[in-house]
C-alpha cells in the first residue's frame, strides 16, 4: 500500500493541475466567443469576392489577364504554415504539419518546396524538413489586415517574379469547438471558374473595364484570403484549446477521485494494523 504522505502529494499536485486547466478552459472560451464572431462575419464578404474574381478571371484572354493568375510549369513550390506560437491545444498545430507533409507528398513530390510559416510550433519542427525562408510569428501579436496585407504583397511580389510557381496555404478552418478541419488553399496562380449559365444569360457592361476591375480586385482578394486564413486558425486554436482543456480537468478530476479513494483505503488500512497491534498487545499482557 502506497504511503499516506506520498498520497497526499499526489492529491494536492492533480488538484492544482485541475484548476491550472480550468482557468485555461474559461480564457480559452472568452477568446473563442470573440474570434468566432471575427470569422463568422468576415467568411461571406472573403469567400463571394474570391468568387467575383474567379469569375471574372475565367472571362479574360489569355494575354490580357493578370500575372497573378498565370498558370506555369510546377518547378518551384511555397506553401504558408498557418499554426500558433503556444501549445496545449490537444492536436491542433500537429495536424498542420501533418497536413503540410500530406499536400507534399500527394501533390509536390519531387519538386523543390519552399515554407512560410506563422506560428512558433510549425516553424519548430517543418524546418527540420523543409527550408523555412520566412517565419512571421510576431504576426499574433498584432493580427490587424495591414500586417497580413504586407506577408500577402510579399508573396505576391514572391511569385511576379518567378521565385515560386505555385503558393498554397494550409491551415485550420474553424467548424465548432470541438472540430477544425486541414484546409490547403492555392493561393497563387488564381484559379479562375466558368459559370456557364451565368454567362450565357448575362450581358454585363464594365466600367471602367474588366481588366481593370480584376487588377484591382486581385490584390484585395488574395489580401482577404490570407487574412480570413489567419483568423480560421486562430479561432480554431482557441476552440481547440478549450477543448483540450475541458478534457484535461476531466481526467484531472478522475485520477483525483481515484487518489482520494486509494488515501481513504490506505488509511483505514493503517487504522486497522494500528488496533490490531494494540489488541495483539493487550493480549500477550494477559498471558
Amino acid at each position: 500500500m502506497a504511503n499516506l504522505k506520498e498520497i497526499r502529494n499526489r492529491i494536492s499536485s492533480v488538484s492544482s493541475t485541475m484548476q491550472i486547466t480550468s482557468a485555461m478552459k474559461m480564457v480559452s472560451a472568452a477568446k473563442l466567443k470573440k474570434a468566432q464572431d471575427a470569422i463568422t462575419a468576415m467568411r461571406p464578404y472573403s469567400d463571394k469576392l474570391t468568387e467575383l474574381l474567379q469569375n471574372l478571371s475565367a472571362t479574360l484572354d489569355a494575354d490580357s489577364g493578370s500575372k497573378l493568375a498565370e498558370d506555369r510549369e510546377i518547378k518551384k513550390v511555397l506553401i504558408v504554415a498557418i499554426s500558433s506560437n503556444r501549445g496545449l491545444a490537444g492536436a491542433f498545430n500537429t495536424n498542420i504539419i501533418k497536413g503540410v507533409n500530406a499536400r507534399v507528398a500527394a501533390k509536390y513530390a519531387g519538386k523543390e518546396v519552399h515554407l512560410v510559416t506563422l506560428g512558433k510550433k510549425a516553424d519548430a519542427i517543418l524546418a527540420k524538413t523543409f527550408k523555412v525562408i520566412e517565419n512571421n510569428n510576431d504576426i499574433y501579436d498584432d493580427l490587424t489586415f495591414d500586417n497580413v496585407a504586407a506577408i500577402a504583397e510579399d508573396l505576391m511580389a514572391r511569385f511576379e517574379a518567378g521565385e515560386y510557381d505555385r503558393i498554397d496555404i494550409i491551415y485550420n478552418k474553424f467548424k465548432n469547438a470541438a472540430t477544425q478541419i486541414v484546409t490547403p488553399e492555392q493561393f497563387l496562380p488564381i484559379v479562375a471558374t466558368v459559370q456557364e449559365e451565368a454567362t450565357a444569360t448575362a450581358d454585363y457592361i464594365f466600367e471602367p473595364s474588366k481588366e481593370e476591375i480584376v487588377e484591382g480586385l486581385i490584390p484585395k482578394a488574395l489580401k482577404t484570403q490570407l487574412f480570413k486564413g489567419i483568423r480560421d486558425s486562430v479561432a480554431s486554436e482557441h476552440g481547440a484549446r478549450m477543448t483540450a482543456m475541458h478534457k484535461a480537468t476531466d481526467n484531472a478530476t478522475e485520477l483525483r477521485d481515484a487518489l482520494k479513494l486509494q488515501y481513504n483505503k490506505a488509511r483505514q488500512a493503517a487504522i486497522t494494523n494500528e488496533i490490531l497491534e494494540i489488541v495483539g498487545g493487550a493480549e500477550a499482557l494477559n498471558n
